[in-house]
């Protein structure tokens, strides 16, 4: 069921139909600089953007002082033992938090974490121990989606269909399982697409689907990663910028 909680209740509504930009960055990435990401924040805000995704908690903290806009907050650390990367742990949920992200976002696929858990078993735990914060559940396919909803999760959204061993081979959003998802899980969550949206139709054609709002990221907010789809594809694609894109760092 959704949330009842008021103040809950009201930021989420506020995402609806909206852009919400992912303004992430890298260490080891060519646009990479200490304030980047407050300036791809601010210029989502400028853009009329209705919510920022961000990663650490340094770059969190970094966007929240200075743009008022709802943050989809997580923490990717890699470990390669395992290709759970989101917001990982307990510990990571709680950085996350106290670094200002109303809405904390965490894998819950069926994959095993560098600690020996089911990655979506952490989910239920974070509900009880930081009630007040709002959980959006990284799936990777419908089944998933379906668990994450029944155990709690206020947000779902294919965020990792592309990031599992299942789905590694995907390049583009799968419509109709998205559709489904809206369809059948809505009225017990907000269902947000993201991942694999590159143009402004492919998003209004999520809303027009049952997307509550949409997550974009590489298209808007790392122009190496948009600069290499060309070039691969120019080059006969000698290379795939995915593989750039799905990188561990």
């Amino acid at each position: 069921m959704k949330t009842t909680d008021p103040k809950k209740k009201a930021l989420l509504e506020s995402l609806a139909g909206g852009l919400i930009v992912s303004c992430q960055v890298q260490k080891d990435d060519p646009i990479y600089s200490e304030d980047i990401v407050v300036k791809m924040a601010l210029a989502a805000k400028w853009a009329g953007a209705v919510g920022i995704r961000a990663n650490t908690p340094q770059q969190i903290r970094a966007i929240k002082a200075e743009v008022d806009l709802p943050l989809i907050g997580l923490y990717k650390i890699w470990h390669e033992d395992t290709d759970v990367f989101i917001t990982p742990t307990l510990e990571a949920c709680q950085q996350v938090w106290e670094a200002g992200a109303e809405i904390i976002a965490l894998d819950c696929t069926t994959q095993m974490t560098h600690e020996g858990t089911v990655a979506r078993d952490l989910l239920p735990i974070v509900k009880r121990e930081i009630p007040q914060a709002i959980l959006f559940a990284d799936v990777s396919n419908y089944e998933e989606a379906v668990w994450a909803v029944d155990h709690g999760a206020d947000i779902v959204g294919p965020t990792l269909y592309g990031y599992t061993r299942e789905t590694a081979h995907i390049e583009m959003p799968d419509l109709r399982e998205f559709a489904r998802m809206c369809r059948d899980l809505s009225d017990k969550a907000y269902v947000i697409m993201e991942g694999h949206l590159y143009t402004p139709e492919d998003a209004m054609k999520c809303i027009f689907l049952g997307a509550h709002a949409v997550v974009v990221g590489s298209a808007i907010t790392r122009p190496h990663l948009t600069a290499k789809r060309f070039v691969d594809l120019l080059s006969g694609y000698q290379n795939n910028w995915r593989d750039a894109e799905r990188s561990k760092h």
